[in-house]
């Protein structure tokens, strides 16, 4: 090779390493890695509290969910994209139309998106959903249990919280189009419940 096509090469391979990369911040220049965390199974699922609407409005103000107070129960927390999407809806129409065996009555059921309370009840109403959905816009709980995204959406994740108030089962990749995760999540339920 010619020193001129070597000199050519090295122009073109340190313009591909300067350019920064997805998981680099640019302006410290140094890169930086997405650690995917959150509580494991068997660990203390974190305290919160959020703003909360249903298919028949937004809760009170001055009464958010606060996971504390279901303390006693079996806990399902479904982080979700956004509403309306495609497969948010296919995952909270299934979580609806099998609520009875997935879930049963004892069993507390949120959703979580970055939504607003407006936009949850529209939402919660379309699809008839008997449970409640909390807004978290600024992702702070989701922060906390691994379902934050860059994009400013959140990532789907399934957390199933025991009576005792630690994490009996979680999926960080929930498939909203996979049966075997449903079945995965119902089967989390019923051990956590006893049964």
């Amino acid at each position: 090779m010619s020193p001129r096509a070597i000199a050519a090469a090295a122009v073109v391979f340190s313009a591909v390493i300067a350019m920064p990369l997805p998981a680099q911040d640019t302006t410290a220049g140094r890169p930086t890695a997405v650690m995917i965390s959150g509580p494991d199974v068997g660990r203390r699922a974190p305290a919160f509290r959020l703003p909360w609407a249903n298919k028949e409005g937004a809760g009170p103000a001055d009464q958010p969910y606060d996971l504390a107070l279901d303390r006693g129960k079996t806990v399902v927390l479904a982080f979700f994209p956004r509403d309306f999407t495609n497969g948010c809806t296919a995952e909270m129409k299934t979580f609806a139309e099998q609520y009875d065996s997935l879930f049963g009555p004892e069993v507390v059921v949120v959703g979580i998106s970055t939504d607003s309370l407006a936009t949850h009840t529209r939402f919660a109403a379309s699809l008839d959903l008997p449970f409640r959905l909390l807004s978290d816009p600024r992702q702070e709980v989701a922060r906390r249990y691994a379902s934050h995204d860059r994009s400013g959406y959140m990532r789907r994740t399934v957390y199933v919280v025991g009576p005792d108030g630690r994490v009996r089962y979680r999926n960080i990749r929930f498939n909203a189009l996979d049966p075997t995760h449903y079945a995965e999540l119902g089967a989390a339920v019923r051990r956590s419940r006893g049964g």
